[in-house]
């Protein structure tokens, strides 16, 4: 069986989209909005011996993951990275905001780029029932997307003042393209570099110039995969690079390959 994308999916973060298996992002509402900025639930039937090999920019968060057998804590990334999927599978994923990360690791540097098991069957089993369900797709959806948002919520509580000035740290990042360098953001935030360097630690598990380099590095992607013919030079003045060769060594260290290299493999993929 082949796989489906759904059309209206937003793909920043993703290299490859044409190449996602069924895929289904939901934002969240109410009180669990606090504490995740959107739900993701990819499916997938593969024949056998077909692989489908997902490439990801992920985002400078955490990631909890409810997978078929297992619950993962994925910490921040500070690389490019794949994921393999084989047979027939779903996970139910929850991107977090960082209000929510102290509840869930002490350390959430130690987290960077590994993949950490997390105990919580009151939070499994609820999830998988619903996944696995004979009831149409939206409904096993709703009902894996709200078990998960009242484990949060009983797990969590409500957010410290704290945390929801960490929340709002990365919106600017991610939202604010004139936010270039640590100093923008501090002076944004009202905040000294260094309170913004111990927030950045406590809530994400990375500096603040890497949220603004990594919102960059996404945004780089995104454009080439949109625009076949767009002049890289242009783009890395648009986003704040010194010049072409800079944009093309944030790239190779981030990505592993140049933008030139990039934008030929996204446009020949679709």
């Amino acid at each position: 069986m082949g796989m489906q994308r759904k059309k209206d999916l937003p793909t920043k973060g993703v290299l490859y989209p044409a190449a996602l298996p069924t895929f289904h992002r939901e934002a969240v509402t109410g009180a669990a909005a606090a504490f995740v900025r959107w739900f993701w639930i990819p499916e997938w039937k593969l024949e056998a011996g077909q692989k489908s090999r997902q490439h990801l920019i992920a985002f400078p968060a955490c990631n909890l993951v409810v997978e078929q057998n297992m619950i993962g804590l994925s910490g921040p990334a500070t690389r490019a990275s794949f994921k393999d999927l084989e047979g027939k599978g779903w996970a139910v994923g929850a991107l977090l905001r960082p209000a929510a990360v102290p509840a869930l690791t002490h350390d959430v540097g130690a987290l960077r780029d590994k993949y950490q098991t997390l105990d919580a069957p009151e939070l499994a089993q609820p999830v998988h029932a619903a996944m696995t369900s004979n009831r149409p797709l939206i409904e096993r959806r709703a009902a894996a997307i709200a078990a998960f948002s009242n484990w949060l919520l009983n797990r969590i509580g409500a957010p410290s003042a704290e945390g929801i000035l960490a929340n709002r740290m990365v919106e600017i990042v991610e939202t604010d393209p004139t936010i270039l360098t640590v100093s923008d953001l501090a002076a944004q935030l009202h905040l000294s570099p260094r309170t913004l360097q111990r927030l950045a630690a406590k809530f994400v598990g990375l500096p603040p110039a890497t949220l603004i380099r990594r919102r960059r590095i996404q945004e780089v992607a995104e454009r080439l995969r949109q625009d076949a013919q767009l002049d890289l030079s242009v783009l890395a003045n648009e986003l704040g690079y010194a010049d072409h060769a800079h944009l093309t060594r944030e790239c190779k260290a981030v990505l592993g390959f140049t933008p030139s290299s990039y934008r030929d493999a996204a446009n020949g993929s679709k």
